[in-house]
């Protein structure tokens, strides 16, 4: 994939000379769109608020996931995909991914309840409805994470059966 910087908000402001001015090296436009979103951010980082997770349908909850979940503020983490490790069968390696994404939530304040989405991959479906009802008993408050379930053929390493990466939002 080619990165054409001319269009980026990100690499050395050097290398966008459409954004400079005459004066300065700033922005001829203002602040710019990133500066804007930073402003934004920190604003919001503030005043963090709690999740508001939107009420699924009898499929959604059944499934265990929420079709969308709002945040306003709070810090956002994003986390690595997490993997069980290359032993043991398909629960064990779902539980010690969750159990990696609770530990890395808590090193930064938080914890697998200010998850709000997800995206799991596994290797066979046939794991799908087992791992369904492993999460509904991560998140016994019925605030699910938003996610997507997808299989894949393989993972980077041999023996891997899951792989679950998310994003949190700490604070409220």
């Amino acid at each position: 994939m080619r990165v054409d910087w001319r269009h980026s908000l990100v690499g050395p402001r050097a290398s966008r000379p459409h954004l400079l001015s005459e004066k300065g090296g700033r922005d001829a436009r203002g602040p710019g769109p990133a500066l804007l979103a930073l402003s934004l951010i920190a604003g919001f980082s503030a005043q963090a608020l709690a999740a508001e997770y939107i009420e699924g349908n009898e499929r959604q909850k059944s499934r265990a996931y929420s079709p969308a979940v709002i945040t306003e503020g709070g810090r956002i983490v994003w986390l690595a995909g997490q993997t069980g490790g290359n032993t043991g069968d398909f629960e064990t390696q779902a539980r010690e991914a969750f159990r990696q994404l609770d530990l890395t939530l808590k090193r930064a304040g938080g914890s697998l309840a200010d998850m709000v989405t997800m995206t799991v991959f596994i290797n066979d479906p046939r794991h799908g409805d087992r791992f369904i009802e492993m999460r509904k008993g991560f998140f016994p408050d019925g605030n699910y994470p938003a996610s997507a379930l997808i299989t894949v053929s393989h993972f980077a390493r041999p023996g891997l059966l899951i792989e679950i990466q998310g994003v949190a939002v700490i604070g409220g």
